[in-house]
């Protein structure tokens, strides 16, 4: 006998946590769809040319090559391999359907991509990633980089996670300011910023020796890491921001887009608590040109980042001569879920099955067949218990699989035209006629949905 085990590395759940997941899932795309982003779905494989752009380096030590049994026995190197994120599909796919897009293009991806990481807790080689992104055509207006965050902060919200904040910053300032005082090369720029991007794990006085030896000065570090340690609103810290005497093109072409994307927050109705201009966020440096965003669960740091992205200058130049601007982000999912449940801070999730019309009498079975249909034509999700057995098994059966409703119909019922409605979370019955049955489901429904 073969032992039964999962792969490490990957999510597999009992049907209860599999509800909750599919309501995470589906709070997420209604979310995306709220806001007008329209799907897509790529393959879960690409050409390995198409999506190892460049070699060698961390990406393509994780990659999972794909290969036949047919082509392995005959030597042949693999050409395809799993995607590891939804972004160069997404490149791809905007190059190769470019004619055929309306401008700016709108999508959201709701798919697995797969890694060769180490397995351990919160990393898996398996996972969701739930991205939106907007592409434009040779330009995208930066308003579409306050929206972004407005969509996670309402989806969030609806997914009850608690609190939560959304960091964000433009890299252009950073950037600009460095620019300022005298650290103009970009692999220089790029480990200051590394060494920022450290500010919680490792404290002031060592990132500020650290980018004094990249080649600030000490007055230089000093005023760098007061503003990205200044306390107060978003508008607060845009108004420090203004005082600087920094004419970098750079910086105050960043410090625009700060503005504005603070300005439209506020335009969008996005609580103040939910957002912090965070000048701290250093990530992406390669990839990301602007604006960029990090969010938090305020409870529990210790998750890292759950939700994250930001701006790029041009999507797909490695499929493409068009310049294809766009902002995006990502919630992981199969990471978020995996946290959240760990720490028991899921809200409830009522399961699919709605109602469980029991079987009292064998003679009845095609009362309970047709009643069924009738719930199931009226919106209701309905299962029938299809079997001979004891009442009480039954009722176990619905409590264990989490059925809030029982429907009972003996040949008493049947005699007086009659249903029992069990309550199965209030511990209640009612026997109502089958004219009163609908209401009185949907009435218990809502009760058992209240708070």
């Amino acid at each position: 006998m073969i032992q039964p085990r999962t792969s490490p590395g990957t999510l597999e759940l009992l049907p209860h946590e599999q509800t909750v997941f599919q309501h995470m899932l589906d709070t997420i795309r209604r979310g995306y769809e709220r806001f007008g982003f329209v799907p897509i779905e790529t393959p879960v494989f690409e050409l390995k040319d198409i999506l190892l752009t460049k070699s060698g380096g961390e990406t393509e030590k994780q990659v999972y090559f794909v290969q036949s049994t047919g082509g392995l026995q005959q030597g042949h190197e693999a050409e395809l391999a799993l995607r590891f994120d939804l972004t160069v599909p997404l490149a791809r796919y905007v190059a190769e359907h470019e004619r055929d897009l309306a401008f700016p293009f709108r999508r959201y991806q709701i798919q697995r991509v797969y890694r060769g990481e180490r397995a351990q807790r919160g990393r898996f080689r398996e996972f969701y990633q739930c991205d939106i992104d907007v592409i434009g055509k040779d330009k995208l207006d930066s308003a579409y980089d306050a929206e972004i965050p407005a969509i996670i902060v309402q989806i969030f919200e609806e997914l009850k996670v608690g609190a939560f904040t959304i960091h964000f910053s433009n890299r252009k300032i950073l950037r600009g300011l460095l620019n300022n005082f005298g650290v103009t090369d970009a692999e220089k720029q790029k480990l200051v910023l590394r060494e920022i991007d450290k500010l919680d794990k490792i404290g002031v006085a060592k990132v500020r020796e650290s980018v004094t030896a990249l080649g600030l000065t000490p007055a230089h570090a000093d005023n760098l890491l007061r503003l990205i340690g200044h306390k107060g609103s978003n508008q607060e810290i845009v108004s420090e921001l203004s005082k600087q005497n920094c004419v970098d093109p750079l910086f105050q072409a960043g410090l625009q887009e700060i503005e504005q994307v603070v300005k439209s927050l506020k335009a969008l109705g996005v609580p103040d608590r939910r957002t912090k201009l965070n000048l701290a966020i250093a990530r992406g440096l390669d990839y990301y040109t602007g604006t960029v965003y990090e969010t938090l669960i305020d409870a529990h740091p210790e998750f890292g980042s759950v939700c994250s992205g930001g701006r790029y200058d041009d999507l797909a130049s490695l499929y493409t001569k068009s310049k294809l601007p766009g902002v995006g982000i990502s919630i992981g999912l199969t990471r978020l879920f995996d946290q959240l449940n760990a720490n028991k801070l899921l809200p409830p999730v009522p399961g699919s099955v709605q109602v469980l019309i029991t079987q009292l009498d064998t003679e009845l079975g095609a009362t309970y067949l047709a009643l069924a249909t009738k719930l199931r034509n009226s919106g209701f999700n309905v299962e029938n218990y299809l079997e001979p057995a004891k009442l009480d098994k039954q009722l176990k059966y619905a409590d264990k699989t989490g059925v809030p409703i029982a429907i009972l119909i003996g040949s008493n019922e049947q005699a007086k035209g009659t249903v029992i409605v069990k309550d199965l979370a209030a511990k209640t019955q009612t026997e109502v006629t089958h004219d009163q049955l609908i209401e009185k489901i949907k009435a218990i429904l809502v009760n058992q949905a209240r708070p």
